[in-house]
């Protein structure tokens, strides 16, 4: 029987990827509330640099701007950083909006 997380998209890495710098509480079900920095994100998931105490396959629950509450499943993890992919894609306008609030700095953000 196959453990983690069974994803129907499960690689989105040619995502176009937005650079910001946000810290989030996520809610991980065995170790309950841990502090992420957020240093990428897309409209497929986002990746952590703060050395996560996370494992492959690991389900976590994280509130954005604009969107609330998505919860995503760690893909990928080196000693010092982590990918996650969301659990569903988010709409474009939603993730814009994310985006504009996340990258305040409008030379940030990545055109198109």
């Amino acid at each position: 029987m196959a453990h983690g997380a069974q994803l129907s998209v499960t690689d989105m890495r040619r995502s176009t990827r937005h650079p910001v710098s946000h810290n989030v509480i996520a809610e991980h079900r065995q170790s309950g509330d841990m502090k992420l920095h957020i240093c990428n994100l897309s409209a497929h998931g986002f990746m952590v640099d703060n050395e996560p105490a996370v494992a492959r396959g690991d389900r976590l629950i994280i509130r954005l701007p604009t969107v609330g509450r998505i919860e995503a499943y760690c893909i990928w993890k080196t000693e010092d950083r982590a990918g996650f992919q969301f659990e569903r894609i988010i709409r474009m306008d939603d993730f814009m909006a994310v985006i504009r609030e996340l990258q305040p700095n409008p030379a940030l953000r990545r055109r198109g």
